[in-house]
């Protein structure tokens, strides 16, 4: 029961990142276009999770085909004591990926493209990575290519984290910079950010989260936690 309780409890630290990310984001964007940027944040984790739900988890943890996809558990059930607080981890785990290219594209990107990228993200492209790595998390399933060919990624530095990096990279390719940062007839022009210390609250709470990120995904309260929580501290 002690295992389920910390599982549950790090789910809540990692969801609290998503207010950091928006504290962050908008308090390094300009005025006018702060609330977009924090309604973006609310927008992307209610959609990434309700994706997961439906269609991520089965791709990322269900049935692996040679490897590559999942093929079952969609609409995941949620009356599972034992199952229910592997899949709250892993839908945070989600919403961070997806949330991660909201502050990248902050400024240059109307609501609803975005919402289009988060949907994409959130239903295929984090999900089918994730099946690579970490389908084996689930027991008795066998686990995706690159678990196999020995990848490991304890917390998701690859899997969460440097996915949504890549695809925000890849949108910022698209969309460029933001208008009037790089004008062709004289200097970079620096952009104000209309809250730093917001974005300094943010970043605390980001700080805080990472206990539940790093320490949670051991998914178990074993004697290993102390020891990741300082090492995340340092």
């Amino acid at each position: 029961m002690i295992d389920t309780l910390w599982v549950l409890l790090c789910s809540g630290l990692v969801f609290l990142m998503q207010a950091g990310f928006m504290c962050l984001e908008s308090g390094m964007t300009r005025s006018k276009n702060s609330i977009n940027v924090a309604v973006k944040n609310l927008a992307d984790f209610g959609l990434s999770v309700t994706l997961f739900w439906a269609i991520g988890y089965a791709i990322m943890f269900g049935t692996s085909q040679s490897g590559w996809i999942g093929s079952d558990r969609f609409f995941v059930p949620t009356d599972s004591p034992s199952h229910a607080p592997f899949f709250l981890f892993q839908a945070m785990f989600c919403g961070t990926s997806t949330t991660i290219i909201s502050g990248a594209v902050a400024e240059r990107m109307q609501f609803y493209a975005y919402l289009i990228v988060a949907a994409i993200v959130s239903a295929l492209i984090y999900p089918i990575f994730g099946h690579w790595a970490w389908n084996g998390l689930v027991p008795g399933q066998a686990g995706g290519w690159l678990e196999n060919l020995g990848f490991v990624d304890f917390a998701g530095s690859t899997v969460v984290h440097s996915v949504g990096a890549w695809v925000a990279l890849a949108t910022l390719l698209i969309v460029g910079a933001r208008q009037g940062r790089f004008p062709s007839d004289r200097a970079p022009q620096k952009i104000q950010g209309s809250n730093m210390p917001f974005s300094v609250l943010g970043a605390f709470l980001l700080w805080f989260g990472w206990i539940g990120f790093n320490g949670g995904s051991v998914l178990a309260f074993t004697d290993q936690v102390p020891s990741i929580v300082v090492n995340t501290m340092l």
